[in-house]
């Protein structure tokens, strides 16, 4: 079992930045793929970004591309997720996810979630 706990979110004004981070704890593996989600009210789960624990590849949505970052630290097991120029349509409960194996963008493919964490982006 892998347990995530997610920590960073907030209220912050349109423009402004945000750090997320996803502490990960449990049995650990070092090649599996560390994901972001986001769920805003009525709407369905989205992919917002992952990073692969080995080799640190990145993927993004087209939405965040240039505005968010996500990078991991290994020695730490914890995954964070940087994210400027804020909008309101960023507003959402930010999920931590884990996939044993390969990147997704599908939320039906992650193994493990954290609780999410609420990022409100006010104009």
């Amino acid at each position: 079992q892998v347990q995530l706990v997610e920590s960073g979110g907030g209220s912050v004004q349109a423009g402004g930045s945000l750090k997320l981070s996803c502490a990960a704890s449990g049995r650990t593996f070092g090649n599996y793929v560390m994901h972001w989600f986001r769920q805003a009210p009525g709407a369905e789960r989205e992919f917002v970004a992952a990073i692969v624990r080995s080799g640190g590849s990145t993927y993004y949505a087209e939405s965040v591309k240039g505005r968010f970052t996500i990078s991991t630290d290994n020695t730490k097991n914890t995954v964070d997720l940087q994210m400027n120029g804020l909008k309101p349509g960023d507003t959402a409960v930010y999920y931590c996810s884990a996939n044993l194996y390969r990147y997704s963008s599908r939320s039906r493919d992650m193994d493990y979630w954290g609780k999410g964490t609420l990022v409100t982006v006010f104009s």
